[in-house]
C-alpha cells in the first residue's frame, strides 16, 4: 500500500456514507458478499489488481466464523496422518508469508508441546511427523522466523510446563506454529482493501441476486441489499459476484432458485473455553508453551492468550441457528475432561471465564463425521457472473481469495495476477521500525510499557493513531471500565477508524472484553456506550 494515504484505510462514519452512495451508483467489476476473512481477502485481492470492488457484510466484519477460531495460523500437523501433504504444504507457505510479510504485527510464532505417553514408539512416530512438518515449512523460508522442533525429556517437559502431571507424560516434542487475533486480522484485511479503493459496507444484508433474464442460466449481474443502519434498500450492479459466505452458502443457492450451486457446505461447531492464566501452571517461558493433546477423534489445544488460556476445540455437526451457535454443558464437560487428563490441578467449570462457539464451513463428503470432512476449499461458478468459494481454513484464506478472484476475473479482459502474497496489511509496513519501541512510546505518552506493547501487537505501525487520541485527551489513556487491559482510547478508535457500529462490535471483536471477563462485557457496556 505504498503511496496510499493512511486515511484511505479509515472505516469512519463518513467513509460508510460515501461507500454506500457509490455502491448504488456504480457498476463494479467485482462485488463480494461476505465480510469474513475469505470475503475480505477476495476484496483486497481484486482491489489490489486495480479492479473496482464492493464488499458487503450483513453484520460486522468477522462476526461469524472468522472471529471464533482457535486463533492459530498453522499447517495442520494432524493432517499429515491423513497424508494430506499438499494441504499442509499450502498452509505452511501461507503461515510463512503472514509471519514475515503480510501481518507480522498480528501473527506471532508460538511454541507447542506435544506430550508423549509412551517411551519409544511415540517419540519415533511423532518425531518423524514433526520433522516432516519442519521440512515442509522450511521449504518456504519459514525457518527464518519459526524455530525447528526439539525433543524434550520428562524433566525438561515438566520444567517448561509444570502444570502437567508427572505420570501423564514421558517427555514431549516442542514444535512451533503461530497465533493470530483473528477478528483484528480480518479487520486489517478489510481496511487494506478499503485503502486500495474497495467500497466496504457492514450491516448491509444481501436479500437477493440481480439476474440478466428469467431463465435458470441467466447471468448474475448484482445484488439487492438492505441497509440495516437506516432501513433503506438499494441495488448494486457488478460484472461479477463472489459469494464467500461460509456456512451461509446454502442461502445463496436459495437466491438462485433452480440454479442450485454445485457444492455443499456443512457446519461443524467448534467450542472454546477461556480461563485465566493462573488456572493452569504453564511455566515462565516467553513466549509460553501451548499444548496439543491427542483425543479419541481429533486433537485438543491449550493455547496461551495474553492473560488467559484458550482450550479447544470440539468438532460436532450443527443444524440450528447459524448466526448464534451455542455451547452446551456437554461441550464444556468434554473439554474439561480432556484437558484434566494431563493437569495436576484439574479445572472446574467455575474457573471458566468465557466460552465462545463458532461454525466451520466444511465441504460435505460421503462421511457424516465432520472431523473427517475436507478442510480443502472449492471454487465453483453455478451460473455466469457468480462465483462461490467455500471450505478451507483460516490460515489459507489468501489462497481461497486468489482462486475466487481468478475465477471471477476470467471474463474480464486484461486483469493482472494476484499480488497479495507479498502485500503487507495495515500496520505491517514499518513493523520492523516500531516493534521494539514500546518503552519509548510509553514514556512519551505516560503509559505503562506493557500497555503500549499490547497496542503495538494490535495496531502495528498505526499505533500512533491510538496514542494521538491519548495525547489530545489524556482521559482516553485511562483503563476501560470493567476491562482494565484496554484503554478507553481504543473504543473511540474502534468507532472512528475501525467501522464499529454497535456495542457488540467493540466488546467482542475490536476488543475481546466479552470472552476475557466474567461479566462478558456487561460491566463495560455503559462506558462504551457513553464513549
Amino acid at each position: 500500500m505504498d503511496g496510499v494515504p493512511p486515511d484511505r484505510t479509515l472505516l469512519s462514519a463518513a467513509r460508510r456514507r460515501a461507500d454506500r452512495a457509490r455502491l448504488a451508483q456504480e457498476v463494479l467489476d467485482v462485488l463480494v458478499i461476505g465480510g469474513g476473512v475469505t470475503g475480505a481477502g477476495a476484496a483486497l485481492d481484486a482491489a489490489s489488481r486495480g479492479l473496482t470492488v464492493g464488499l458487503l457484510e450483513a453484520r460486522d466484519w468477522a462476526s461469524g466464523t472468522s472471529s471464533r477460531s482457535s486463533k492459530l495460523i498453522h499447517g495442520g500437523l494432524r493432517y499429515l496422518e491423513q497424508f494430506a501433504f499438499p494441504l499442509v504444504q499450502e498452509a505452511l507457505r501461507e503461515r510463512s508469508r503472514l509471519v514475515r510479510t503480510i501481518a507480522p504485527h498480528l501473527v506471532s510464532p508460538l511454541p507447542f508441546l506435544l506430550p508423549l505417553t509412551s517411551p519409544v514408539w511415540q517419540r519415533a512416530y511423532f518425531g518423524a511427523g514433526v520433522a516432516l512438518y519442519d521440512v515442509l515449512g522450511a521449504a518456504f523460508g519459514a525457518d527464518r522466523g519459526i524455530p525447528g522442533h526439539r525433543h524434550l525429556s520428562r524433566r525438561a517437559t515438566l520444567a517448561a510446563f509444570p502444570g502437567l502431571r508427572r505420570e501423564a507424560v514421558r517427555g514431549a516434542i516442542r514444535y512451533w506454529d503461530a497465533q493470530v487475533d483473528d477478528a483484528r486480522h480480518t479487520l486489517a484485511v478489510v481496511r487494506t482493501a478499503a485503502g486500495y479503493g474497495a467500497r466496504v459496507l457492514s450491516s448491509a444484508r444481501v436479500v437477493g441476486l440481480l439476474r440478466d433474464g428469467d431463465g435458470p442460466d441467466a447471468a448474475v449481474v448484482g445484488a439487492r441489499v438492505a441497509d440495516l443502519v437506516d432501513g433503506s434498500s438499494f441495488e448494486v450492479r457488478a460484472r461479477s459476484v463472489i459469494a464467500a459466505t461460509g456456512v451461509w452458502s446454502d442461502d445463496v443457492g436459495e437466491m438462485l432458485g433452480e440454479s442450485a450451486p454445485s457444492l455443499k457446505v456443512r457446519a461443524s461447531k467448534g467450542v472454546h473455553l477461556v480461563v485465566r492464566r493462573d488456572a493452569i501452571d504453564g511455566g515462565t517461558d516467553v513466549p509460553a508453551d501451548g499444548l496439543i493433546l491427542r483425543t479419541a477423534t481429533s486433537v485438543l489445544f491449550v493455547i496461551p492468550w495474553g492473560g488467559h488460556w484458550i482450550i479447544g476445540t470440539t468438532d460436532t455437526p450443527w443444524r440450528l441457528d447459524r448466526a448464534h451457535p451455542a455451547a452446551c454443558s456437554a461441550d464444556i464437560d468434554y473439554l474439561l475432561q480432556q484437558v484434566n487428563r494431563v493437569l495436576t490441578r484439574p479445572l472446574t467449570a467455575d474457573r471458566v471465564v468465557g466460552v465462545y462457539a463458532g461454525l466451520r464451513p466444511l465441504l460435505a463428503g460421503e462421511s457424516d463425521e465432520t472431523s473427517r470432512l475436507s478442510r480443502e476449499h472449492a471454487v465453483v461458478s453455478p451460473v455466469p457472473g457468480l462465483v462461490l468459494v467455500a471450505g478451507g481454513k483460516y490460515t489459507t484464506y489468501r489462497v481461497m481469495a486468489e482462486d475466487a478472484v481468478d475465477a471471477a476475473a476470467a471474463a474480464l479482459p486484461g486483469v493482472p495476477p494476484s499480488r497479495t502474497a507479498h502485500l503487507p496489511l495495515v500496520g505491517a509496513h514499518r513493523w520492523g521500525e516500531v516493534a521494539g519501541s514500546a518503552g519509548q512510546l510509553a514514556d512519551e505518552h505516560d503509559l505503562d510499557a506493557s500497555v503500549v506493547q499490547r497496542l503495538l501487537r494490535r495496531h502495528g505501525d498505526r499505533v500512533g493513531d491510538v496514542l494521538e487520541l491519548v495525547r489530545r485527551d489524556p482521559a482516553l489513556g485511562e483503563p476501560l471500565a470493567g476491562a482494565g487491559a484496554y484503554l478507553t482510547a481504543e473504543v473511540v478508535h474502534a468507532v472512528a477508524a475501525e467501522g464499529a457500529l454497535h456495542l457488540d462490535d467493540v466488546l467482542t471483536r475490536r476488543t475481546r472484553v466479552s470472552i476475557e471477563t466474567p461479566h462478558r462485557g456487561v460491566d463495560s457496556a455503559p462506558a462504551v456506550a457513553d464513549l
